[in-house]
């Protein structure tokens, strides 16, 4: 079946058509030629990302009458994101045909301009339902002529408490009108919505009422909880090409996963309640932009996020219910595109993914994260195959090579393909160097395999008996380095192996570190001069004092 067999007018074929869109998906092809009719209220159950916007959007602009400039069609959805969305598109899909005016209206924005564009004779407004209340008691919209109505995302607008708003405008509406519903999931709420202002509607349902699309493919890796942040790094350094959405649980924790991921060197940005209008707008510009490939959310705040290509929802924590995990999940697999959806469970949280796989219809594929080496090889045939398929600018480029062959002359091919590689693959090297796994074992019957997560092996161990010396740098936490950036860099500079360094104290704005006493001298003569990202670094001699506490082992200087 075709869009032409559907019923719609030659101008938004050929919208339809510029989209590139070729056949209808499951969803439109249902629900188009029952709302083209216009007899009918309709509920429509299908996951974000399965074309709802085109299924009610095509009929609705279809339905317009251009005779009558005021408002006709109506479309509330939960947030400013996906009303902004929604206009986009309904506004491509009427790219064919004049007087159309799409207005959308929400919360966060100028209400005087959104006034002012609705007296311009708005005939179809999108709208948040508190922003439209609003525009309703000031008398500055009128719904007396609206004849269809859309509930987009029903389920998430009960859920951000719009019930109360979204009754005050269905009463106000008049009787003869049509409703539309279309929701992921049916609780209790939509299904009174349904009842209360919907007539004997045609209903739909595409991928089941409760299900998980089958395109996404459902992980979870058993850690220990202390290892939670180690293994979500694991997963993120093991698929290069990630655009992902990561769904914690509070907003204290989304700011933390994400600045320690800010820190760690990765592009990410964090989404939650504690963000203004404004700093949200800029952090869903730079995602939908890929200018950051990582986003840590709360639910809430990602209620409404329509973002393609998403290729992984990753659970740091499990959701309560298991609705919110599908709505989680729901966020990548759009548009019949596969997706993966990955939770990091402790051993007490696989009683709660059975309760998932029984209620939602999921089955979950209990999964091994890859160690260390594995995650270094991925990186690198990566960053191989990223130069690979680089295309290089012939012309443009010509006038810098001369001083660009100049410079690297010294290096025969072998050593300029090292450095260039070790220039970008380092930091993996340093931090899975001594990284192991720790392996959950859940007991039999429980269906998980050994889970490695990725921990620093503890150094301190390593020199137990033999005669140490320990040693001040004047580089911490505030350097951005890790216990690893130090053994690389004393190893560098002192020509000693990693074997003969022991424990690593590592604070705010210095640190410590004990190596073999035979290396000492090493170490102090390798310093001399020594400089990190082009400033000075200084290493000392230090003696451990006895029943002194951590911070003030920083002692006088032999």
């Amino acid at each position: 079946m075709n869009f032409k067999e559907l019923g719609l007018k030659k101008e938004l074929i050929e919208a339809v058509k510029e989209l590139g869109f070729q056949t209808p998906m499951p969803i439109q092809e249902k629900a188009i030629p029952v709302l083209l009719s216009g007899e009918r209220d309709f509920v429509g159950v299908a996951q974000t990302g399965t074309g709802k916007t085109a299924a009610f959007g095509l009929p609705l602009i279809q339905n317009v009458d251009m005779a009558l400039p005021r408002p006709q069609g109506l479309v509330m959805c939960p947030t400013r994101e996906l009303c902004m969305q929604i206009t986009a598109d309904l506004k491509k899909f009427a790219g064919h045909m004049k007087d159309i005016h799409i207005v959308a209206v929400y919360g966060g924005a100028s209400i005087s301009n959104q006034i002012m564009q609705i007296k311009k004779g708005a005939r179809i407004i999108v709208a948040t339902p508190g922003r439209l209340l609003d525009l309703i008691n000031r008398k500055a919209v009128k719904l007396s002529e609206v004849t269809h109505t859309v509930l987009d995302e029903a389920d998430e607008m009960l859920s951000m408490g719009f019930q109360e708003d979204i009754d005050s405008i269905l009463e106000k509406i008049p009787g003869n009108r049509r409703v539309w519903l279309f929701s992921a999931t049916m609780p209790k709420g939509v299904v009174s919505i349904a009842r209360n202002y919907l007539t004997d509607p045609v209903e739909v349902t595409v991928g089941g009422k409760i299900s998980s699309p089958a395109n996404i493919e459902h992980t979870c890796y058993v850690i220990h909880e202390k290892d939670r942040y180690h293994g979500l790094k694991r997963i993120i350094d093991y698929t290069p090409d990630i655009f992902g959405l990561v769904f914690c649980r509070t907003r204290k924790e989304t700011r933390t996963v994400a600045e320690s991921l800010m820190q760690d060197g990765y592009q990410v940005e964090a989404l939650h309640g504690d963000l203004s209008q404004a700093q949200r707008d800029y952090v869903m510009r730079r995602f939908r932009q890929r200018n950051v490939r990582i986003l840590v959310a709360t639910d809430v705040a990602a209620r409404g996020l329509d973002v393609d290509n998403i290729t992984h929802v990753i659970h740091y924590r499990l959701p309560d219910e298991g609705e919110i995990y599908t709505h989680r999940s729901g966020r990548t697999a759009r548009a019949g595109k596969s997706g993966a959806s990955i939770a990091l469970i402790n051993m007490k949280e696989t009683r709660r993914v059975k309760e998932f796989e029984k209620k939602r219809n999921i089955k979950f594929e209990f999964g091994k994260l890859p160690n260390g080496r594995a995650i270094c090889e991925k990186q690198l045939f990566g960053l191989v195959e990223k130069i690979v398929q680089t295309n290089v600018n012939h012309v443009e480029i010509a006038d810098y090579l001369p001083a660009v062959y100049d410079a690297l002359k010294g290096l025969d091919k072998d050593e300029l393909i090292k450095r260039f590689v070790s220039a970008e693959f380092n930091r993996f090297l340093e931090y899975y160097r001594d990284a192991g796994d720790i392996n959950v074992k859940t007991k039999p019957g429980k269906g998980a395999k050994k889970a490695s997560v990725l921990r620093p092996v503890k150094r301190k161990n390593r020199l137990s008996g033999k005669k140490t010396e320990r040693f001040f740098i004047s580089v911490g936490r505030l350097d951005k380095i890790n216990e690893g950036a130090i053994v690389r860099l004393v190893c560098d500079q002192a020509g000693i192996r990693s074997s003969m360094i022991g424990e690593i104290e590592l604070n705010r704005e210095f640190s410590f570190f004990e190596v073999e006493k035979s290396s000492a001298k090493k170490v102090r003569k390798g310093f001399n001069n020594a400089k990190l990202d082009g400033r000075s670094v200084e290493v000392q001699k230090v003696f451990k004092k006895k029943n002194q506490s951590s911070g003030a082992k920083r002692a006088s200087a032999n």
